[in-house]
């Protein structure tokens, strides 16, 4: 249903190989279940992209690294207007990534990181983990950012 490949956005990518319609369950997030502080000893995994890891962060607290036992999921790039979304079992312990639109053959897979720090998101928070996707929905950084009322 997919393959990886280099991505226009940013490293490796994962691209459709054929047509996928919206709903469409198409990769679980495999990967090695670790604990936070498992994850933190290990962080940064290249210090010459320390903010560049392979860590899923589910509701029941674990991690699912990525980057060991990890699955071709992990190359799935990020975008402000993703054309997948990801979704947990009950149980908090499995990830997987679903179609949200329809998808055509040849297609970059996105969904949104929404990624969530601890403490002040700072301009420099931001510019850490800038995001590349360039669509007009761009809000310039993969962090979670709050709604302004």
């Amino acid at each position: 249903m997919h393959s990886v490949r280099q991505s226009t956005l940013h490293g490796q990518g994962v691209f459709a190989l054929k047509d996928i319609p919206a709903g469409t369950k198409i990769i679980e997030y495999g990967g090695k279940r670790i604990t936070t502080e498992q994850a933190d000893a290990l962080f940064p995994v290249n210090p010459d992209d320390p903010f560049h890891t392979f860590f899923f962060a589910t509701s029941n607290g674990l991690i699912i690294d990525g980057g060991q036992q990890g699955n071709d999921a992990r190359w799935i790039n990020h975008s402000c207007t993703p054309n997948c979304e990801t979704q947990e079992n009950e149980e908090g312990t499995r990830v997987f990534i679903y179609a949200i639109k329809d998808i055509k053959k040849g297609e970059e897979l996105f969904y949104d990181y929404s990624l969530i720090l601890d403490g002040r998101i700072t301009k420099k928070r931001k510019a850490e983990y800038r995001c590349l996707c360039g669509t007009p929905n761009c809000r310039g950084t993969m962090l979670a950012l709050k709604k302004s009322n």
